[in-house]
């Protein structure tokens, strides 16, 4: 906890100052153009790896950059979608996963998770379409697993309303990306905007 002080206060000391203007305008606005959708691991941070300045992403977290499809029940992930979408306005929505990905190599190589049954129950309840797509690649295939995974996340993405809705007004274009660690490249691994759903 003491280095992230220190963080705070080098980001308060030499960082804020340099960007008051910034951080000013964006008291009272908040106008991000795009919703990105990555995973919850402490390597992959996309302000870092798209170099974007604070107010640009509105970005959402979750274990295995997974989007669970549309259901009447509310929850974190559909909530924040929702909001970006219609609220917010955001014209690209980016589902991003990436090399080493705890939560699809526990899947593409059957790890046991009974001591994390949150994390199972949600890997299984909503990776299940990865897993059949990746499924041609043999099983312990990570890495299609996560191209698979990626693919099915912006099909499930497509099932909320408010995306479907902006699909089929046009103004939104739903982007998959693999980010790879070790060399730092982002493959893009398809786009689907308007009637490519």
């Amino acid at each position: 906890m003491h280095d992230l002080m220190d963080g705070v206060a080098t980001f308060r000391r030499d960082v804020f100052p340099a960007k008051a203007g910034l951080f000013a305008r964006l008291a009272t606005e908040h106008r991000p153009t795009t919703l990105f959708i990555g995973c919850s691991d402490a390597r992959v941070v996309p302000e870092l790896i798209t170099q974007s300045e604070p107010g640009e992403l509105f970005v959402i977290r979750t274990a295995g950059n997974l989007v669970p499809a549309h259901s009447p029940t509310a929850d974190g992930t559909a909530a924040s979608i929702e909001y970006a979408v219609s609220v917010l306005g955001v014209t690209d929505v980016i589902v991003c996963g990436h090399s080493g990905c705890g939560a699809m190599t526990a899947l593409a190589e059957g790890h046991d998770l009974t001591g994390a049954p949150q994390v199972a129950t949600w890997l299984l309840r909503h990776a299940d379409a990865s897993l059949a797509r990746a499924a041609a690649a043999g099983p312990g295939e990570v890495t299609a697993l996560v191209w698979a995974n990626v693919s099915a996340q912006l099909r499930n993405l497509a099932t909320h309303p408010s995306v479907a809705r902006a699909l089929a007004e046009r103004r939104l274009t739903l982007h998959g990306w693999v980010f790879d660690i070790a060399s730092g490249t982002v493959d893009r691994l398809e786009t689907l905007d308007r009637a490519g759903v």
